[in-house]
């Protein structure tokens, strides 16, 4: 049996980790991440509150630990219409060729053309802030990467002997493509998703502090962050552990994808 790779033993760890507290917040965390205290504002680390307290008196720890709810999430619905967008379009574009090809080798030069962030952000603005407008504005621009990615393993493997083996065969397209080329081919899809995640959560957390993502009072590490900013010379922790918990979840995505890549041995 073939050994795992340490990188994804080590991100499977943390993010098993950080599903526990997405999964059971309420569990794990010691207080009421949205409950007012006037009585410990602005509390250095301690026994009581081990991350400190905000300006409001709401425990850190608690609203770290809620905050993986929240980022988690982010980092799957994010990710998860680009995946399946990008994958109907980038077999459907491979495997068909011609004139589809060159419309769709148009249409992703139009899209790179502007800075990914920069459209997120321009199409929330127009949407509205929430999460949900943001799922929606990734799902119009970042289906795009998948696409392409998956469209250029789909051109190499329609070359190979075992399609037109099929062709012979008298298999039909739509078996070809979904049950043949689809299962070779999705390897380097499943390693960028995971690395997406990663990104998706970093992307999530910079709209919820310009105020474009999660709003207050819910629990975000970007919001978190964005909280403590006018604090950070006198309640540094207020913005640090949301800082970290954040750091460690795309460290978590980044291994794994890593990891996956050694075990599937996909090429970069």
């Amino acid at each position: 049996m073939r050994r795992l790779p340490t990188p994804l033993i080590a991100g499977a760890l943390i993010m098993l980790a950080l599903l526990v507290c997405a999964l059971a917040p309420d569990v794990v965390a010691p207080y009421d991440p949205i409950a007012f205290d006037y009585a410990n504002l602005l509390q250095p680390p301690s026994g009581a509150h081990w991350f400190g307290t905000d300006q409001f008196g709401r425990d850190i720890l608690s609203r770290t630990l809620a905050a993986s709810t929240i980022d988690l999430q982010i980092a799957a619905f994010a990710t998860l219409g680009p995946l399946v967008i990008g994958t109907v379009i980038g077999l459907l574009v491979g495997y068909v060729g011609g004139v589809t090809d060159m419309l769709f080798g148009r249409l992703v030069d139009l899209v790179v053309t502007f800075p990914f962030l920069v459209l997120v952000i321009a199409i929330v603005a127009v949407l509205g802030p929430g999460l949900s407008n943001m799922y929606i504005a990734v799902s119009i621009v970042g289906w795009v990467f998948y696409a392409r990615l998956l469209r250029a393993e789909v051109l190499v493997l329609r070359q190979q002997d075992f399609v037109g083996a099929c062709r012979v065969m008298g298999y039909g397209h739509l078996r070809i493509a979904l049950r043949h080329i689809l299962p070779n081919a999705a390897r380097p899809i499943i390693v960028y998703w995971m690395t997406d995640m990663a990104l998706a959560i970093l992307l999530g957390s910079s709209l919820g502090y310009l105020g474009l993502g999660a709003q207050p009072p819910t629990a975000e590490w970007g919001v978190l962050i964005a909280d403590g900013k006018n604090y950070f010379t006198q309640a540094w922790w207020i913005t640090l552990f949301p800082g970290v918990a954040l750091v460690l979840a795309g460290l978590g995505f980044s291994l794994i994808g890593d990891g996956l890549a050694d075990l599937l041995d996909v090429k970069r």
